[in-house]
């Protein structure tokens, strides 16, 4: 991944069904956060990260608990790929 191409990178954001800003990083671990930042735009994924605050508040949730963290996960995935209504 080179630093300089990512900046004001494009891709088609999976979220928004358009052509968006692309993220700088890959926001998460593994084969998920590769196709985060393949198929999410940056303006998505911050979507999701205020979306995940209040999740994680309003359930009381810890994320040092595995559970908790493959809930938050999975939230994450329907939020992301599966959301048909844009917020």
């Amino acid at each position: 991944m080179n630093k300089k191409n990512d900046i004001n990178r494009k891709i088609f954001c999976n979220f928004f069904k358009k052509y968006e800003e692309g993220l700088t990083y890959i926001p998460y671990p593994g084969l998920l956060g590769h196709k985060i930042y393949n198929e999410i735009s940056k303006l998505a994924w911050n979507k999701w990260i205020l979306q995940q605050t209040i999740i994680i508040n309003e359930k009381k949730m810890n994320m040092l608990n595995k559970n908790d963290q493959k809930k938050i996960e999975n939230y994450m995935i329907k939020f992301l790929f599966k959301n048909k209504q844009q917020l």
